[in-house]
Parts: C-alpha cells; structure tokens; sequence
C-alpha cells in the first residue's frame, strides 16, 4: 500500500474499532486502529516531564481513549484513514475499573479541568461521592470546578449556596445553575470555552440538558430521572468529545453518569494532599507520617476544633483514608 498523507488529530469517541476522529483542519473523518499501534510513554507529560504517580500513568500497554492526539496516515487506493500512533498526553482523568477490580480506565486524555456536576435535588446530592470526584481529579493534578444544578427545585442559587459552602470555603468555584431559569449559564459558559473540560457527576443531574442549553447545535440526548428509584438512568454510552462553537473554540468531554467512583492506586498517604484545605497544616503536625485521627499534636485536628476546616470534609477525609488502607469504616 502507498501512503497518501499523515496528519494529527483529536479522537472524539468510538465503536466498534471505527474512531471519528477530528483533523486539526477541523473536518472529522472516521479512522480504524492499527494492529500496532506506536504507544507513546504515558507516565510522562507532553513536555517530557513526569507526572505525580499517584494515580500510575505507566502502563506497558496504551490504549487508545477520547481526547487522545493521534497521527492519522490515509493508505491504500480507496483512501482509508488508519490511526497509526498515540502522542503523548499532557494529563489524563483516570477512574478505577467497575466492579472492584484493579486496574485503571482512562475517562479522557488531554484534560484541562474537571467539571464536577451534582443536583441540588432530583437525585438527592451526596456530597461524600462529590469528594471522591474531587480527589480522584486531585490526584490527577486536574483543577475543578462544581457545578450545582436544578437550583430552581430548593428556592434558587442563594438557598443552595448555604449546603455547599464547605467547598466555597476549601477554594473550588461553585457555579449554581437552573436551565429551566436560565440561571448561571453564560459564567459557567464562559469556563468552558477555549480549553478541555471533563463534565462528570452522578446520572441524571443534567448534564446533557446543560449543554444542550450553552451550546446549541449539540443536540445531547436528554434521559429522565427515575422517580421509583430516583436514580438517573444511563443515556450516554462511551465518553465524546464534543468540539465547542464559537470562537474560542474548545472542547467537552461528556462522559456516562458514574454510578461507581473508586480511587483505585492512591496511596493513603498522599490523600491529605488531595484536600486543598488541609495543605496549610500538614506542615505543622508533630509527626511526618501524621494519620491525622488520634496523634498528638495534628495540626489538622487543631484546625477542625478551632473552625478552620469543615468537620463534614474532615470526617469525610477519615472514611476515605480508611477505606484506601483496606478498613471498613464504622457504620
């Protein structure tokens, strides 16, 4: 076969071993992966640098997954696109595979933030999992950002600020939002625009309906929420990345309600450095290897006594750290 032409490109989704992919001329086309495929080192950033390996990077076997720049090369008379080498990421969001086993599943690569997005009610919010969002983006080095919608159903934005302001306080950006009031749209818009966004969260919280309502044209499939088990129902199948209009440009990557959010390969250890409100007094503990629970002189307990940390964020930090170290928490 005679090669027609090589160029680079953004994986968008794919099924069936056939991937659309975007040229960075901005047509999409479809592409096949090849039998082998060349797998760049993914324990390392685009820049050459490492990442933190807390959750590993490193695997012996790459695969191909949305947000991925490519090399495309067209061969053969009929012209096929083949997808002949994975470029190195710059970051990734990574997940524990379902069921409880090890290993790892890359939601996206090439991230820029985590877009992290609860109801305020219709699913009842559990703001034990929002903290599993945020430390597994966290581990990944990842900014991110909450998303608070259907603020419409408990009296509006100022009555649901009043639930969450322990994240306010811990320094992420909350945005609260209504699509049927068209509330908090064009900000939260605006954060999106012109960089990689991962929109993630439980089912059923409106992801799609947002979309659908700062980018028109998109045209998301919209699910229902399940009033007899008031739980979401799936309706996006595999991650896509959606390329943003408008001049800015951008993309968001909207992935599949995770029932299921495990911190697979986080060491314990480093899971204070995962909760940005305790970074100022790890430093103070008596003890280097501080659990933060029953030492003497946490400079962590210090601060939950005196107000400086949120008692709910610190309990939280407890079961999570628990559960990393193979302890069931006390119920």
């Amino acid at each position: 076969m005679t090669e027609l032409g090589t160029v680079h490109g953004v994986v968008l989704n794919g099924t069936g071993g056939i991937w659309r992919v975007r040229r960075d001329d901005g047509v999409t086309i479809e592409a096949s992966l090849r039998g082998r495929v060349k797998k760049s080192n993914s324990g390392k950033r685009a820049d050459g640098s490492l990442r933190r390996d807390t959750i590993s990077a490193a695997a012996e076997t790459l695969k191909l997954t949305v947000g991925d720049r490519v090399v495309l090369e067209q061969e053969g008379e009929d012209g096929a696109w083949a997808i002949s080498e994975i470029l190195p990421r710059r970051s990734h969001l990574a997940r524990r595979n379902p069921g409880g086993g090890h290993g790892e599943r890359i939601v996206a690569a090439n991230v820029d933030q985590v877009v992290i997005v609860f109801a305020a009610a219709n699913p009842e919010p559990h703001p034990r999992m929002l903290d599993r969002f945020l430390v597994i983006a966290e581990a990944n080095e990842l900014a991110a950002r909450i998303v608070i919608n259907k603020v419409e159903l408990v009296g509006g934005a100022d009555e649901a600020r009043k639930r969450w302001m322990d994240y306010e306080r811990a320094g992420y950006t909350i945005h609260y939002t209504s699509v049927k009031q068209r509330e908090g749209l064009e900000p939260l818009h605006d954060a999106l625009a012109g960089v990689v966004s991962v929109l993630t969260g439980p089912s059923g919280v409106g992801k799609s309906s947002l979309l659908n309502a700062m980018f028109p044209g998109l045209n998301l499939r919209v699910g229902e929420i399940s009033e007899s088990v008031n739980k979401g129902r799936h309706t996006t199948v595999g991650g896509f990345v959606h390329p943003l209009p408008g001049a800015e440009g951008g993309y968001v990557v909207d992935t599949p309600g995770l029932r299921e959010v495990g911190m697979w390969a986080l060491s314990p250890t480093e899971l204070d450095q995962c909760f940005p409100e305790l970074r100022p007094f790890l430093s103070g503990c008596r003890f280097a290897d501080c659990r933060h629970s029953v030492e003497p002189g946490c400079a962590v307990r210090d601060a939950v006594a005196r107000g400086d940390v949120s008692k709910a964020r610190y309990e939280s930090f407890i079961k999570l750290r628990e559960e990393l170290e193979g302890v069931k928490p006390a119920r």
